[in-house]
Parts: C-alpha cells; sequence; structure tokens
C-alpha cells in the first residue's frame, strides 16, 4: 500500500531526514517549491452563466423564499412580584449560654416587576409566547440576625408606543389592609384578637422545628404584626394601570414591588416570652393581568386589495424577506419593515430631524394583509387587518395599475375603511355608556369581607379582553398612493385618470372616498412604481418623511 501523500508546509516544519531516513532532500525538493499562480478566468463581460443580479433575486424570488417574522401587537400577560421570605426562628448558641436569645434574622423582599420602552423592539411576540412573568421570590432569615438577600427583579421590554391596561389584580397587601381597616371602623377588636391571638394558622406562623405537638398546642402567639408594604410601593402606577409608553425610556418604570418578608423570632419578645419560638412567614406578591396593545404599528401602512404588490413594495424598500406569491393572501400576518435613510456610507438621501434636532436615521414599514369587498363585516381577514391599518401614522394605498380601473379600486378601499371607522365609533359609544359610576352616599362603607370575596380567587388563565384602543381617526391621516405595476403595457391611461381624479379631490371638486367632513385630502399625490424591478421607490421615503411632519 502506498504511503499517503505529503503535504509541503508539513515538510517544513518537521524532522524528517530524522525520523524517515529513505526520504532525501532531494527527492522533495519539488514539494517544497511554491506551486505557481494562475489566473483562471478574467472577463469585464457578463457571462452567460454567472448568477443574476442579487436585487432581482430577492424582488421576484422563488415561492419558497421567504422568511416569516413572528410578529403580534397585542397580547394578555400575567406579572407576579416575588413573595417575601420567611422569618428564622433562632437562638445563640455558644459556650456556657445554655439558652440563648433569639437572633433569628428577618426574611427578604421579593423582586420587583419593571417595564421599560426600547426603540430597539417592534413587537410583543417574545412576551405574547411567555404569557408568565414572575419576579424571584426573597430569600429566608438566618441565624446571628442575619436578613434573607432580596429577590431578582424582572424587566420587561417593549416596543415603543406600547399600552399597558390592566385587567384585573389581586394584592393580598391591600386585602389585608382592607381588612383592617373594617375591624378597626366597626370596633371588633375582640373578635379580631379571637382570629389571630392564641390560634396557630399554618400560612402565617412559622415555629421551631424542634417543637413536640403538645407544646404547640399550649402555646399562646401573639396577633399578628400590621400589614407592611415595600417602600418602593409608593413608585408603583395607580389602580387601574393605564401607562402609555409613547417615548424612549432610559431607566425603567416599576409596575409591581415585590412582597415584604416574615419577621424573626426577637420581635416577639415579650416579659412572659424572652425565647418565642415562632416567627412569620412571608407576604404574597401581588398578581397582575395586563393587555398590552401597540397604540402605533408603524410610521407607514400598506394598503391594498390582494396581490397588488405590496410585499414587493416592502422588499424594494427595506432589506425584508417577505413571502411572494402569484395568488391572493400571500401575507397573512404584518411584516414591519425598516426603511435606512442613513446608513452612514454617505450623505443620507432624506435628511429628517426628530423632536430632540437628532437626525432621523430611519423609520418602519408595516405590510398588512390584503382587503377584500365587505372586510368589515369580518371577511377575509376582515377586522382583524382593519386593526393594524388603525394603527399606521401614514397610510399608502397600493393600486395594481393592470387589474382594472384604479379610481374605482381606490374607492372600494376607501368605502371599507370608512364602514370600520364607523363600526368602531358605535363600539366605542357602546362602551362608553356600560360605564357605570355606583353612588355611596358620605360615610358609608362596603363590606370588605364581599369586596375581597371577589379577588381571592381571579380568574388568570381565561382573562377577558378589554376594549380597542381609541386613536386617530384612519379618514384624518395622511396618506397617498402607491401606483404598482407601472411598468407594463398599456397602463398609462389608468395612471392618468388616477392622478386626475386626485387632484380634483385636493381641489375640492370630487369629495373624499370616505364621506368624512374631517378626512384629510390636502395635496394627494400619486407615486408609479415598478416594485420588481426597484424603479421610482426612490421617491417613497422623501414623500413619507414630508407626510409624517403633518
Amino acid at each position: 500500500m502506498p504511503p499517503p501523500p505529503i503535504r509541503p508546509g508539513c515538510i517544513r516544519a518537521s524532522l524528517t531526514p530524522f525520523l524517515y531516513p529513505a526520504f532525501s532532500l532531494r527527492s522533495l525538493r519539488p514539494l517544497l517549491l511554491p506551486l505557481p499562480l494562475r489566473c483562471l478566468y478574467t472577463s469585464t463581460t457578463h457571462h452567460p452563466f454567472a448568477p443574476p443580479h442579487a436585487d432581482s433575486n430577492r424582488l421576484d424570488p422563488t415561492p419558497d423564499s421567504y422568511s416569516l417574522t413572528p410578529f403580534a401587537d397585542r397580547c394578555i400577560l400575567t406579572v407576579e412580584a416575588g413573595s417575601g421570605g420567611h422569618g428564622c426562628v433562632s437562638f445563640v448558641r455558644e459556650k456556657y449560654i445554655e439558652e440563648g436569645p433569639p437572633n433569628g434574622g428577618d426574611g427578604g423582599t421579593g423582586g420587583n416587576i419593571y417595564i421599560q420602552a426600547v426603540r430597539g423592539e417592534t413587537s410583543l411576540h417574545k412576551l405574547a409566547r411567555r404569557r408568565l412573568i414572575k419576579a424571584g421570590r426573597g430569600r429566608n432569615g438566618q441565624g446571628k440576625m442575619r436578613g434573607g438577600e432580596r429577590g431578582p427583579d424582572m424587566l420587561i421590554t417593549v416596543p415603543v408606543g406600547t399600552i399597558v391596561r390592566e385587567i384585573q389584580r389581586h394584592d393580598p397587601a391591600e386585602e389585608a389592609e382592607a381588612a383592617e381597616r373594617e375591624a378597626d371602623f366597626h370596633g371588633a377588636q375582640e373578635s379580631a384578637a379571637g382570629e389571630e391571638q392564641g390560634n396557630y394558622t399554618k400560612d402565617k406562623w412559622l415555629v421551631f422545628p424542634g417543637l413536640i405537638p403538645s407544646e404547640l398546642n399550649r402555646m399562646v402567639f401573639p396577633t399578628l404584626p400590621k400589614t407592611r408594604r415595600s417602600p418602593l410601593a409608593a413608585l408603583q402606577p395607580q389602580a387601574p394601570i393605564f401607562l402609555d409608553l409613547d417615548k424612549h425610556m432610559e431607566t425603567p418604570m416599576l409596575l409591581a414591588a415585590g412582597a415584604m418578608g416574615g419577621i424573626g423570632n426577637p420581635h416577639f419578645v415579650t416579659h412572659n416570652n424572652s425565647r418565642p419560638k415562632m416567627a412569620t412567614r412571608g407576604d404574597t406578591g401581588m398578581k397582575l393581568s395586563l393587555q398590552l396593545e401597540l397604540k402605533l404599528l408603524a410610521d407607514l401602512g400598506l394598503v391594498g386589495l390582494p396581490n397588488a404588490g405590496k410585499s414587493t413594495l416592502t422588499r424594494a424598500l427595506t432589506n425584508s424577506r417577505a413571502r411572494i406569491g402569484n395568488w391572493a393572501f400571500t401575507t397573512l400576518q404584518p411584516n414591519v419593515g425598516t426603511v435606512v435613510l442613513d446608513d452612514h456610507k454617505g450623505r443620507p438621501a432624506v435628511t429628517k430631524r426628530l423632536r430632540d434636532g437628532t437626525l432621523r436615521e430611519n423609520f418602519l414599514i408595516a405590510d398588512v394583509p390584503g382587503l377584500i369587498e365587505d372586510a368589515h363585516l369580518d371577511k377575509g381577514l376582515g377586522l382583524g387587518f382593519l386593526r393594524h391599518v388603525e394603527r399606521a401614522a401614514v397610510l399608502a394605498f397600493v393600486i395594481d395599475l393592470s387589474a382594472g380601473d384604479a379610481v374605482e379600486t381606490l374607492k372600494l378601499l376607501w368605502r371599507e375603511v370608512s364602514e370600520y371607522e364607523a363600526l368602531r365609533g358605535k363600539e366605542l359609544n357602546a362602551e362608553t355608556e356600560r360605564r357605570m359610576v355606583t353612588y355611596r352616599p358620605p360615610g358609608s362603607r362596603t363590606s370588605v369581607k364581599g369586596a375581597t370575596a371577589e379577588l381571592k380567587a381571579p380568574d388568570f388563565d381565561n382573562p377577558e379582553s378589554l376594549p380597542p384602543l381609541t386613536g386617530t381617526p384612519i379618514s384624518s391621516k395622511p396618506w397617498f398612493v402607491a401606483a404598482t405595476k407601472a411598468d407594463l403595457p398599456d397602463t398609462q391611461h389608468n395612471y392618468e385618470a388616477l392622478r386626475n381624479y386626485l387632484h380634483d379631490m385636493t381641489v375640492g371638486v370630487q369629495p373624499h372616498p370616505s364621506q368624512r367632513k374631517n378626512a384629510w385630502k390636502r395635496d394627494l399625490q400619486s407615486i408609479p412604481v415598478s416594485a420588481i424591478k426597484a424603479e421610482g421607490v426612490d421617491a417613497i421615503p422623501r414623500l413619507v418623511m414630508e407626510l409624517l411632519e403633518e
């Protein structure tokens, strides 16, 4: 069997003459010489077998060349602050001290829940998958008066423009405080003492591990201490929670403070009992059910019929790999892409400053599913699609010039949007009428037992959804028309009719298609584009920046 070939690089740095005397340097000299460089192919002309341009592949991909970006603009989240650690029952144990004094430490405070709006996030799908966020529990107290460590905190990051609304809550500390106020008001000190003093409740007390049952039966437990709250509880938002996180937050906001820990046995020393053998358990953390919803999905929303070229236009403007196909309802969920205005490689194509004076580097564009006739009656993707349209700052009506009369298509789109806007107004009025204010005479108090009975077992597994958010009416948003497939033949006359119709609407000759009084119709424009060839799309970012200032 012949020996394996030897690489030249291995021969130079080896002891070949000593290990293999049969090899001589003369026989290995051809292997030591460097290989000559050869030019395989050099040409400035297009080779017939060269791959096509990358942009053409990206704008006209195969049906299986796409990526589905997880997206969610609404979710219901349950957050639970950390419970407190238990107090410790411990005594001094030293030489010559038979029965030392108590030295048990207090339990640690539970972890807090924070929320922060950041610019990098564009979706709530990460939180929608988790559903439950729970802070860490405080550590138990230890001997030698050592307190327990505080539980780890939890931070919730959400996109800028998120609305946080409270659905329901379960606050054990609030219930305990209400029970104490009820007892003080009715003067039921004896009943409260009868329930708490002299009785051992496992959910409130801890006893010495070496305590025998007979001694436990003879023990007299003191009155439970007053309910305590963490000092950070003063920074919590008032109930019910309603937060509009419309700006980037440098520091997080406290959402739910952790519960207090139990107290050790030194707190129960009295003249009659110098060595108490009991400590209290830590409090249970507050539990909240919240609904998170994006108020503003994107700066630009694409509205159009199915297969009008919205996904192709999104690919032409951004680096998104939205699914493209020659069939209706290719897009089943919004695709959010980023249009880069300044790539830091030269002078930016569009210069726009934010309110704080910094240059705007990008803006978001949302490719929403296609709209069909009677979508306001929940046909097709229906109300789910129209809810996404309501969350865009600027609307772009994408109309296929090769698919019939462009003016009639625009009227159809506006008619469906207008019907949905009227339906949303009726829902808002009905929700306002359902809100009832219960009158209570001065000095009257509601029974706490009846009030807290509803909060003891809230259904956090199946919380009810809140009514939709109210925002700027769709008809009053700035909008323009993106006329796609303008490179196809016999589309010039269709585009001319569309442009004349928009001009007549601007000057007041034609009414707004939505028939709304305060509809936006100032300087309506249309842009002919060929998204599959990326022609004419450069004018869209400039127009969007102008409309965002409106």
